[in-house]
């Protein structure tokens, strides 16, 4: 991605729908700092049932697009990007269909446009169940896109192999195993995940960078020239990922947000490469798969 940037720019799925380049990912005081950053322009919001934010989120998201928003433009429900996650605790078919028809009741809207699979505990059986009630909620039309978060190598092919299980056991034809939309995982700088990301850029996979300014730890980085957040913002996105900033500063969120006027030149996109497997959150990508 390139200098054409904007806060509109927006990424083609391999499920058909696009995605905003930019997320807002809030925890702490998720319903107002969603409401600043759609003030702001964002126009994509990551939630999670384990961060026990869907409820605010989505409240947010369906006062800014109701026909009363005060937003500088008229907003409606699509235009608005809406992530949810199942939670990797007692991961089933069964646990993950039941956690769909929940988000859909927690958030109050018509249908999820992304929901993940959070983590790839529980072993193999655990996962492919999860993954096919994600399929089922597409076919319902409860959830437009799906993909998977913190899954390893190992775990994509592990599923990718399932999909075409599932899809000769479900009648073959396009997409009847599911489609791997998006996934999502710690990446910046230090912890870059090239075996990951070359593994969804084959197969069309928007990659989500959740922690992209490493949460403050490598504000002394001469590399970073002082305007840390920003760069490394703008780092992911020319990078084609999907940057999930937090913040609960108003100021912060909109600072996060302005990044499309100015551009890394390839020497520094150089600079800031590094070879490093440095996580400053969890990394569930190297479970092993009986696990």
């Amino acid at each position: 991605m390139s200098s054409n940037l904007t806060i509109q720019s927006t990424l083609k799925l391999n499920s058909g729908y696009e995605i905003p380049a930019l997320a807002s990912a809030p925890i702490e005081q998720a319903e107002s700092c969603v409401r600043e950053a759609l003030t702001a322009g964002y126009r994509h919001v990551d939630s999670a049932v384990g961060y026990r934010n869907e409820a605010p989120c989505g409240k947010a998201t369906r006062d800014f697009a109701s026909p009363s928003s005060s937003g500088d433009e008229a907003v409606t429900r699509e235009h608005v990007f809406f992530t949810s996650k199942v939670r990797p605790l007692k991961l089933s078919y069964e646990s993950a269909k039941t956690q769909v028809d929940a988000t859909l009741a927690e958030t109050g809207l018509g249908y999820i446009d992304l929901m993940l699979i959070h983590a790839p505990y529980g072993g193999p059986e655990a996962r492919k169940g999860a993954w096919r009630a994600l399929v089922e909620a597409v076919d319902a039309g409860k959830v437009r896109s799906i993909g998977v978060s913190n899954y390893g190598v190992h775990h994509l092919d592990e599923l990718e192999a399932y999909i075409q299980e599932l899809g000769a056991e479900r009648g073959g034809g396009q997409g009847k195993g599911g489609i791997i939309s998006v996934g999502q995982w710690e990446v910046h700088p230090w912890l870059p995940r090239d075996d990951i990301v070359d593994w969804c850029r084959a197969r069309g996979i928007a990659v989500e960078a959740y922690c992209p300014v490493v949460r403050g730890e490598r504000a002394g980085e001469q590399v970073l020239q002082g305007a840390r957040g920003q760069i490394l913002i703008r780092w992911s996105l020319q990078k084609g990922h999907v940057p999930l900033p937090k913040s609960v500063t108003p100021s912060r969120i909109k600072e996060n947000a302005n990044v499309y006027d100015f551009e890394i030149s390839q020497e520094d996109m150089g600079k800031l490469e590094t070879k490093e497997y440095s996580p400053c959150a969890w990394d569930p990508t190297t479970s092993p798969l009986d696990k």
